[in-house]
């Protein structure tokens, strides 16, 4: 079908048969023959757009900015928490520079995974499992950021009072950027092979939703720590944001919002659409900013930095904006030498592993959420490639974390029946804008701590929830899959807990092995992922009953390329760009994340 024609849905059951039928900004698909319920049910669940459709540059503009702002709460929290590990949580200048790498990096990955990688409508962004492992090591070393804290001083010229760091406060925060940065390069070049290579499907074999789940999940857990800092600055803020985030997501979720758009055809008129549902996050946001500077205005905030309530200010950071400058670019070594840190290298292979797993999920859901074929092999090694990467690339630069695949955006996907690539490529776009544009990274840095608390507290949330949807594949009347998921949790917790509470309970006689150790342990991916990966392949049980079979991705020398009668497009969707060039080249049959069609 003409990606330019009118496309109605002439069905009046269905939720998709409004006044609105004939409107240019969200067309609907055209089902001529209601008596065939097979094909009405098929088509109906159809994409508006489809992954190779062109999309009108309005419209592109206006998913690609969805997508976009969708995502923006989750990489501003990732890069905060990377803040708040490298002891520069009170350092807005610096914090505005990791923010700026971090969005630049999104960019990157996204347009890469998009034109080169897996070839899928998927946005790529700051990903959390990396944080893990640097918090844990932050916990055993609560003295590292003693001397970093701002203090207040009285300028004598000016008659004002400034804040200041102390000597050697850059220093700190510099040479802790520079063991992660090592650490990660590291980290995403091991990425990178394992789907150069095709060592994904090694790992499949060995590593399934028992495992995951708990390793994940303990994440999620260990997250209350630092969600707890930004929210106890005031409670009934942050209560507040999270409940407008979920009374809008959830409690109306099957609510349509009215909103007025012109069109050539109908002119000016109403149409609905569940935009408070898609921009719950973001609306949350700036209602609890606004409400933050409204009693700012008022007087209610203290105007001390040691007052708990300090931080709800939402003029304490505004010198930020003013001092950044209107473009930056964030490149590889600007902040120092590259040095490697053991314990963080250790940490950020466990979150690799991780990753890798959760992104694969994701593939195959946004393939089933866009009606084609489930990912191949091939596409799935280069996409995992990809993602390596680009994990190396951040490392370089220094924003001291990875990138991977996010779920939720697959989600607005279904939600909106919007799968083009074009879209996501504009998306890419986007942060790349955001990254290079210093003002907007420094606007981001000034939000209310309670405000960011209560966004937290919805988003990680939700990330617990996604993260047990995967036991769906798992055989939950079976005692032995619940025994090692509970075990592995227990464990995951008690370690690090008995980890940080004792002092001296690691003593090998050298005070370097006995931090290696101690950083390890602390970890709570480390401690139940590799509790729950040893049980999970020790005591005997099914592929099925494991959830491991319905992780495996189908090989390609085994995949019917020409019946996808029942897709919107078929497997020509996963080919790279420039294949049709070279795609009887015999080199092919060697790269494992290469399609291989020689005649």
């Amino acid at each position: 079908m003409d990606n330019t024609e009118k496309r109605t849905l002439s069905l009046s059951s269905s939720k998709y048969s409004r006044d609105d039928e004939n409107d240019d900004l969200f067309p609907a698909i055209n089902i001529t023959n209601a008596t065939d319920v097979t094909t009405i049910v098929e088509k109906e669940n159809r994409l508006l757009y489809k992954i190779c459709d062109p999309v009108p540059i309005h419209l592109t503009v206006l998913f690609a900015l969805q997508q976009a702002l969708l995502s923006l709460s989750t990489s501003l929290a990732v890069s905060l928490l990377v803040a708040q590990v490298v002891c520069a949580e009170e350092n807005e200048d610096f914090k505005a520079k990791l923010l700026s790498s971090t969005l630049f990096m999104n960019g990157i990955t996204t347009l890469l995974m998009v034109t080169l990688g897996i070839r899928l409508p998927l946005y790529q962004g700051a990903s959390p499992d990396y944080v893990a492992p640097l918090l844990a090591m932050a916990d055993l070393d609560k003295d590292r950021c003693n001397n970093t804290s701002p203090i207040t001083v009285f300028n004598n010229i000016t008659n004002v009072t400034e804040t200041v760091f102390q000597e050697g406060t850059e220093e700190i925060i510099l040479e802790a950027v520079q063991g992660l940065q090592g650490s990660l390069l590291a980290a995403g070049a091991i990425h990178f092979l394992i789907g150069a290579t095709g060592l994904v499907g090694v790992l499949l074999k060995f590593i399934g939703p028992v495992t995951i789940v708990p390793t994940i999940l303990l994440f999620g857990i260990f997250m209350v720590k630092s969600i707890t800092k930004f929210a106890q600055v005031h409670w009934g803020i942050s209560l507040l944001t999270s409940a407008i985030a979920l009374i809008l997501s959830l409690y109306l979720a099957k609510r349509e919002m009215p909103i007025p758009v012109y069109t050539r055809k109908r002119h000016c008129h109403v149409i609905r659409y569940p935009l408070h549902q898609v921009f719950a996050i973001l609306i949350a946001l700036v209602t609890g900013w606004l409400l933050c500077g409204i009693l700012t205005a008022s007087g209610v905030f203290s105007t001390s930095r040691d007052s708990q309530d300090y931080y709800s200010r939402t003029d304490t950071r505004v010198d930020v904006i003013n001092r950044a400058s209107w473009f930056y670019f964030p490149y590889p070594g600007q902040f120092g030498k590259i040095n490697f840190s053991i314990s963080a290298f250790v940490g950020f292979c466990v979150a690799t592993i991780v990753s890798i797993l959760d992104s694969i999920s994701d593939y195959y859901a946004c393939a089933a959420t866009c009606n084609v074929p489930p990912p191949p092999a091939q596409g799935v090694n280069r996409g995992i490639a990809i993602e390596g990467l680009c994990s190396a690339l951040s490392g370089v630069v220094g924003c001291g974390h990875a990138t991977t695949t996010y779920g939720g955006n697959v989600g607005v996907i279904g939600l909106t029946r919007v799968g083009s690539r074009y879209v996501f490529i504009t998306v890419a776009l986007i942060y790349i804008i955001f990254g290079v544009i210093g003002k907007v990274s420094a606007v981001f840095i000034t939000i209310p701590y309670p405000v960011l608390g209560g966004v937290l507290i919805v988003m990680f949330g939700a990330f617990n929830g996604v993260v047990l949807s995967n036991l769906k594949h798992v055989d939950l009347s079976s005692t032995r899959n619940v025994t090692i998921i509970g075990t592995s949790l227990l464990v995951g917790l008690m370690i690090p807990h008995w980890v940080q509470t004792y002092d001296d309970v690691i003593n090998t006689g050298s005070r370097d092995a006995d931090d290696v150790i101690m950083m390890l342990l602390g970890n709570p991916n480390l401690a139940g992922g590799v509790l729950a990966c040893f049980l999970d392949n020790t005591i005997p049980g099914t592929r099925e009953e494991r959830g491991i079979a319905a992780w495996e991705t189908p090989d390609d020398t085994n995949t019917d390329f020409t019946n996808t009668s029942e897709f919107n497009e078929g497997y020509e969707i996963y080919n790279p760009i420039f294949f049709e060039k070279y795609k009887h080249s015999k080199i092919l049959r060697f790269l494992p994340f290469m399609p291989n069609f020689l005649d």
